[in-house]
Parts: structure tokens; C-alpha cells; sequence
């Protein structure tokens, strides 16, 4: 990609220093970005070498003169997001930037910041001329990017929706999550839908249950002002787990790019519904920096849904999520039916099983059952596995890498549509409706003592 005007509101903060400045540093490196400028904008009055020092030391083996060519490419403005005052500065200093190097006004916009400044950023970006309505192929080009959690509920979705559809076209509108861009998810419809071995079988007839589950072994680590407003059902489930569903549960898209798919996910999710769930919450988690004392917001949630379609009805979708648990492994388990089985003794208890494994080890690993050595009627089950990094090594960029790269491109499948983002909080309110009891979990452990009992009541086998 070459001569972008990148402008990161929210600049000051852990995603940026994580995960957006380190992915520009690779982009560099692997000269997918150049004669670029990036300039950062945030309420805090510092400088942007403390905030590049801060970034490094989230990049191992830098180059250092990859990072000096970052380094020379970055600014930072200081900036109230409700003033318009301070975006006409802004503004002005990106005209001045762009004309010393000849940039063409290409203008990525990146949202690092809580949804209530989706609205004031996207105005206030207008009005100053930072940004303007045009197709999101209009060249140059202009697009905007708004990093999850897209509200707090279906209302608040809604009302930014509306207030970003009054000022933006849909085509330059980036509503993202960086799990749609991790290999092993990105994967999923292209395994799906090219491969003869399983597009027959993916459905009612020959699935038995559906798991996702998305573990983690830290805890909410600094962010519990942030946290304690949303739990694991919004921080989680809304988007991670219900695009999960929606990529599985999807009707073959018209094809498998762009809008095709938003299509199709965005369908899934107008046919899920809540059947039963436990939430949970891990032991001190009251005592964290910026947590109430009295809070009750879940760390912890197992859910069974269903997905009321043809091809999916009366399969059950069991998610599990957490913080503070035993593991940190994010993998979907597709478990198939028992076939029938010609034996006389011996048949086999274990099913069938595609697992799609994200982290820790990304891969394919598909149970079949087999002969056991000198045994004429015995089987036993065994895995084949992909395993990502042994065939592609060295070859696989990190998300973030590969969401810039895809916005840059225009690509908007790793965009939720604005109907997508709707549907999905439909479903997390008609989960909060509920108000399931929360239990009370160790550290380190599988979550709750009853979900071992809601596990047995509902089959689920993780």
C-alpha cells in the first residue's frame, strides 16, 4: 500500500501500543506500507516518542531501521473528542503533512477508542473535513474504522448507526473484529464450502452439536472500568463467538468475498435463539482496580443456543467463554452423528469430529475411527491433523497486519454490516433478559462447579 494518511483517535491507548503500532512496524518491514504518514490524536498531553518507546517493547527482533522509517512516518496531535476546534487543527495539520509529501489524500480513519465517541469523532471528523461521504471506492479514498465493542446494547447500536449513516456512506463504514482476520477463522467457509467432504454433511442430518469455546488464563488485566460495563457476553459473545456461529451456520454465500458473506452471516444470526446458559465469576474479580465492590458482572458464560433455520434446526450450539481459567484455547468442535454401526461387538463410542483449533496451535484435526493394530473388530479413534504453522511457516501475518491491509484494499468482509452488528445484539439482550444466576469460580479452573451439572443436563461434550 502506498502513500496513506493514517489518523489513530484513541492513540494513547493499550491497543494501540499492542497491536496497531506493531502491526504499521511489520507492514513497513514487509513493504506492504510505504510513503505513508501516521498521525495519532488523544486527550493526553504527551509526545510521540514516549508512546513509539512504549510500542517497541511489544515487537521482538525490531529492525532498527525499519523503526526509524516508522518513527520518521508518526505524529501526534493532542485532541478532546468533542471539540470541533481541535479537529480543525488537526485537520490542518494533515493538509500540511500531505502536501509536503505529495500524498494524494487516501485517508484511513481508526477508532481505538469506547463506542459513546463513535458518534462525536464521526461528526466532528465531517465537519472538519477529515473526512467526507463518497463510495468507499472513490479515489482518493476515505474510510473510517470502529473497533469492537460496537455499543453496549441493541439501542445503543443503533443510535450510532443512525448518526454514522447521516454523515457516511456504508461502503467506507469498517465496523471490525480482529477475529474475522485470524487464519484459522478466515479459513473456515473456504475449508466449508471447497472441499466436497464436507459441505454435504454440514447440516442436521449428520451434526450432532456444535461448541465454541474461547478461553482465557488472564484476567481483566487493568481494564475493569472498561470491563465492568460490558462482561463476558458483550466483551465476548456479541462479536468473537456470534461471528464464530454465524461463519459456521451460514448458506453457501453467492460467493466467497465482500459483501456475499456479510449476507449470509448476517441471516444466521436473525435465527438464533437463547435456550439456557450459567454465567460465572472469578474469585477477587470484585477487588480489581476499577470493579464495584458489589458488582455482579459475569467473567464466565456457558451458553446452548439454537439456530431455528432448515439446515441447523434442533442442533444445539454450545459456547463457552471466560477469564481466569485453567487454559487459554480458542477452537470450534463441529461433533458429526455416530454412524451405524455392523459390528457384532465393540462399536465405537466416539463420533466423528472436525476441530478447528485457533490458539493455541492453530489447525484442522478431523476424528475418524479405525481398525486397532491385530484386532479384526476392534476400533479405536484417531486424529488427522493440519497444522497451520508446520505447513506455512513463517508465512502467516498477524490480524491486525492483515485487517489494515484488507480496509486499505476495500475489502469489507472484515466488516460487520450495519444490519449484522444489529441482529447480533438482539440476540446478547435476549440473553440479559434472562438474568442467569452468577456463580462463583476459582482461578485457574474450568469455571463454576455447575457447569460441570449444566454440562451432563444438556449433552454437551467439550
Amino acid at each position: 500500500m502506498n502513500k496513506i494518511t493514517i489518523i489513530i483517535f484513541g492513540m494513547t491507548g493499550d491497543l494501540v501500543c499492542r497491536k496497531l503500532l506493531p502491526a504499521l512496524y511489520h507492514m513497513i518491514k514487509e513493504g506492504a506500507l510505504k510513503n505513508s504518514i501516521i498521525v495519532g490524536a488523544a486527550l493526553e498531553n504527551t509526545t510521540i516518542e514516549k508512546i513509539l518507546t512504549k510500542a517497541r517493547t511489544c515487537i521482538s527482533d525490531c529492525d532498527e531501521r525499519c523503526w526509524q522509517e516508522l518513527a520518521d512516518c508518526c505524529y501526534y496531535q493532542q485532541l478532546d473528542a468533542t471539540k470541533l476546534s481541535d479537529y480543525e487543527h488537526l485537520y490542518a495539520f494533515i493538509q500540511e503533512q500531505e502536501k509536503s509529501r505529495n500524498l494524494p489524500g487516501n485517508r484511513l480513519l481508526y477508532c481505538s477508542v469506547a463506542s459513546d465517541f463513535f458518534c462525536p469523532i464521526t461528526i466532528n471528523s465531517v465537519e472538519s473535513g477529515i473526512i467526507e461521504r463518497r463510495s468507499g471506492s472513490a479515489d482518493p479514498w476515505m474510510r473510517i474504522v470502529y473497533e469492537k465493542p460496537f455499543g453496549l446494547d441493541s439501542a445503543s447500536a443503533k443510535k450510532i448507526n443512525e448518526c454514522i449513516a447521516l454523515l457516511l456512506d456504508e461502503s467506507q463504514v469498517y465496523r471490525i473484529d480482529h477475529y474475522l482476520t485470524e487464519e484459522l477463522i478466515a479459513n473456515i467457509a473456504l475449508v466449508r464450502f471447497t472441499n466436497t467432504v464436507f459441505e454435504p454433511l454440514w447440516n442436521k442430518k449428520y451434526i450432532s452439536q456444535v461448541s465454541i469455546v474461547l478461553n482465557e488464563k488472564i484476567g481483566i488485566e487493568n481494564r475493569g472500568l472498561y470491563y465492568d460495563k460490558y462482561g463476558a457476553i458483550k466483551d465476548v459473545v456479541q462479536n468473537h463467538v456470534l461471528e464464530l456461529l454465524a461463519l459456521i451456520g451460514m448458506e453457501s454465500p453467492r460467493c466467497l468475498s465482500g459483501e456475499c458473506i456479510r449476507v449470509e452471516r448476517t441471516e444466521v444470526l436473525k435465527h438464533v435463539r437463547f435456550i439456557d446458559g450459567i454465567l460465572g465469576q472469578y474469585e477477587n474479580y470484585r477487588h480489581e482496580p476499577g470493579v464495584a465492590i458489589d458488582s455482579n458482572t459475569e467473567t464466565f458464560a456457558a451458553l446452548m443456543l439454537a439456530v431455528d433455520t432448515p439446515r441447523w434446526k434442533e442442533v444445539p450450539f454450545f459456547v463457552k467463554t471466560g477469564k481466569s481459567l485453567r487454559e487459554k484455547e480458542t477452537y470450534v468442535h463441529i461433533q458429526f452423528k455416530h454412524a451405524e454401526c455392523l459390528l457384532a461387538k465393540n462399536c465405537p463410542s466416539a463420533p466423528n469430529a472436525l476441530t478447528i483449533q485457533v490458539t493455541p496451535n492453530p489447525s484442522f484435526a478431523l476424528t475418524l475411527n479405525v481398525k486397532k493394530p491385530n484386532m479384526m473388530q476392534e476400533v479405536q479413534p484417531v486424529n488427522m491433523t493440519f497444522c497451520h504453522a508446520d505447513e506455512f511457516k513463517g508465512k502467516t501475518a498477524e490480524s491486525y497486519e492483515v485487517l489494515l491491509e484488507e480496509v486499505m484494499r476495500g475489502e469489507q468482509a472484515v466488516s460487520v454490516r450495519v444490519d449484522e452488528i444489529e441482529e447480533a445484539w438482539k440476540v446478547i439482550d435476549a440473553i440479559k433478559a434472562q438474568e442467569l444466576p452468577v456463580y462463583q469460580y476459582a482461578a485457574g479452573s474450568d469455571g463454576p462447579d455447575e457447569f460441570e451439572r449444566f454440562a451432563k443436563k444438556h449433552g454437551m461434550r467439550w
